[in-house]
């Protein structure tokens, strides 16, 4: 079997601390680094980021959107940034947030998970709301490859509250809380002594009501540092329960020091510095 997900994170974390990188280039961050709001300008900026982050940060994330959104090309430029990123030993989770029934779901694994991927990574993100049990094949391929899938269970946006906090008909718990429970079922099966192929996203600026995040038997990436409001306080205090394996992002507060790749590493290292204090483990 491959080294696991979570094996790679750790071994990143010791290196680099937990912070993941997020690599989304919107139209303002290519206009306010001069690059330009086209393909070219999308290249140059994939050029920066594999010159700043390797040995600053043990992760990245890309966005996908804002590479889709430049057409074939742009969808070209996030591959190059996939292997190259992985080339140059980061971990690299594509934040795709796909999620349908299982016949398509089975596309989108063949496309981003295990051997033969054109668009491998390391991990991605999924939403679950057409139902866990239509994601087998994600599942499968990522406990095979040793990557990682990522369920949305607690966003960071406020308009995700009403859905995930809702409770079940018929259960005592709520959406976010039966997610969690069925990922650690999930995760008990293929990885019985350690931490599972299936991870969660929570994001820290909801705190209420708490979550057993230990039980989940998982990793958690946990969006919106920075920008979105969160601070590394709030991710420290929700994780308090499991330092050692969440995987906090931030994107546009690193972003905003570009297109200096000097001024990307120092602001990059100095979160990452935050986060090694604050997350023991």
């Amino acid at each position: 079997m491959p080294e696991s997900f979570a094996e790679r994170f750790a071994a990143a974390r010791a290196a680099h601390g937990p912070l993941v990188w997020g690599v989304d280039p919107s139209a303002a961050v290519l206009q306010e680094w001069g690059l330009g709001d086209n393909p070219d300008g999308l290249d140059r900026f994939a050029d920066i980021i594999l010159a700043a982050a390797p040995g600053t940060v043990g992760l990245i994330k890309p966005q996908s959107a804002f590479f889709e959104r430049h057409g074939w090309r742009g969808v070209h430029t996030l591959q190059r940034l996939i292997a190259d990123g992985r080339s140059a030993g980061l971990l690299v989770i594509v934040d795709i947030k796909r999620g349908d029934i299982a016949s398509t779901n089975d596309a989108y694994a063949d496309a981003y998970l295990g051997k033969g991927a054109p668009l491998a990574a390391d991990a991605i993100t999924v939403h679950p709301y057409l139902g866990l049990g239509a994601m087998g094949t994600y599942v499968s391929r990522a406990a095979e490859s040793g990557s990682c899938l990522l369920v949305v269970t607690r966003s960071s946006n406020p308009e995700g509250r009403a859905i995930q906090a809702a409770l079940l008909a018929g259960r005592q718990r709520s959406v976010e809380q039966d997610l969690l429970a069925e990922i650690a079922s999930i995760n008990l099966r293929l990885a019985p002594d350690g931490i599972g192929p299936v991870g969660a996203v929570i994001g820290p600026t909801y705190m209420e009501p708490e979550l057993d995040l230990p039980a989940g038997r998982c990793l958690f990436l946990s969006p919106g540092v920075g920008a979105q409001g969160a601070t590394v306080a709030h991710v420290a205090r929700v994780f308090a329960a499991c330092p050692d394996r969440v995987m906090p992002s931030a994107s546009r507060s690193l972003l905003s020091a570009g297109p200096d790749v000097s001024r990307l590493r120092n602001c990059a290292a100095a979160l990452a510095a935050e986060f090694r204090t604050v997350l023991p483990g």
